[in-house]
């Protein structure tokens, strides 16, 4: 699927409140699924509906708080809402959401997203105009957002370039599985999507 963006004026996104955020890993993954991560940048505004999120509960052996906190891994302990920018693979980062109180590390890890704004310039950051892989994967989704350790620890829910905005239309169904590319607690059901969307990533049998 390919598309030309048309020019328009910039979507009118309300700013996700702290106290709208629910203070859990697992309600906080699935209320995500159709709200809005913009980036607004000097060359223009990028914008997409969140459609995956994979859950990184306390105490998850999967999850990078696992091991506690570092320097590294300080933004998964803050307050919900903040970023947590990691790079992974050697090739690429990857954007978490903080899901607890402050203090306790958990997160929830943006998986992909529904291109909306700024087509043209995700499509010149990946080097693709396919639209439906724009943004389908996490370290697509970063690239495409450009998104960087810069913007680890950024208040999501404050005045700034990069921020969580409100859904712009009510999310699909929302389907549960196993999350993606993990070697422990591979059983648990804790990756959340939007059922049907072209924009879901994984095998097919995840995505529908």
């Amino acid at each position: 699927m390919v598309r030309r963006e048309k020019t328009h004026a910039p979507l009118d996104i309300r700013h996700l409140r702290r106290s709208e955020l629910p203070v859990d890993t697992l309600k906080l993954a699935r209320y995500l699924i159709g709200k809005m991560l913009v980036h607004d940048l000097p060359q223009g505004r990028l914008s997409g509906r969140i459609v995956e999120t994979e859950a990184y509960p306390i105490g998850d052996p999967a999850g990078h708080s696992f091991g506690g906190e570092t320097p590294s891994r300080r933004s998964l302990f803050l307050e919900r809402g903040r970023s947590y920018v990691y790079f992974t693979y050697g090739s690429c980062f990857m954007m978490n959401v903080s899901s607890e109180k402050a203090g306790e590390g958990a997160g929830v890890l943006l998986r992909a997203l529904e291109p909306l704004e700024g087509i043209a310039l995700m499509e010149r950051h990946r080097g693709t105009q396919h639209l439906v892989d724009l943004a389908r994967g996490p370290g697509r989704l970063a690239k495409a957002m450009h998104i960087d350790k810069r913007y680890d620890g950024v208040d999501l829910c404050a005045d700034g370039p990069l921020w969580l905005g409100v859904a712009l239309r009510s999310a699909g169904t929302i389907g549960m599985s196993i999350r993606i590319g993990i070697t422990r607690e591979v059983h648990q059901l804790y990756r959340f999507y939007e059922r049907g969307s072209p924009y879901v990533s994984g095998l097919k049998r995840l995505r529908y």
